[in-house]
């Protein structure tokens, strides 16, 4: 292989890439609407991750998503009123709030997982376990990059 079709091979990659993420966003944003009207994808991918966790608070979340508190607090104030996540004093320290999902927010991201599940299913079960595991290994290099 050359130099020069590696490179090309690459570009195609990160054109792949900027489609997958385009995907993603529209996919977040379906879901944030199918869990609550007033959910927005920011939203979504923090309850997404409270109901992952089971429990977690504002701080780890702000650090997960590289995101600023004061956003994060808002979108959590937002999933609160809602009735998707609960506050509840952390058992180990009462200064820090713990947040956990509620039992109708388990129910819809369930839902929602199950369907995305689906159509990523869908979308790779013509492809052999080789092709799969060479796939995952791939996005794990990208991750990690």
């Amino acid at each position: 292989m050359t130099e020069s079709s590696v490179d090309e091979a690459i570009a195609r990659v990160e054109d792949q890439l900027s489609v997958v993420f385009g995907r993603a966003r529209t996919v977040w944003k379906e879901a944030a609407q199918q869990i609550h009207p007033e959910l927005n994808p920011a939203g979504y991918k923090l309850l997404s991750t409270v109901v992952r966790l089971g429990s977690t608070n504002a701080h780890v979340l702000a650090e997960l998503f590289d995101m600023d508190k004061s956003v994060v607090s808002r979108q959590l104030r937002m999933l609160e009123e809602v009735g998707l996540v609960e506050s509840r004093p952390d058992e180990r320290d009462g200064r820090v709030r713990v947040l956990v999902p509620t039992p109708v927010a388990l129910e819809r991201v369930t839902s929602v997982r199950a369907r995305n599940q689906s159509r990523l299913h869908a979308a790779l079960r013509e492809r052999t376990p080789e092709e799969l595991l060479l796939f995952a290994e791939m996005l794990g290099v990208i991750a990690e990059a």
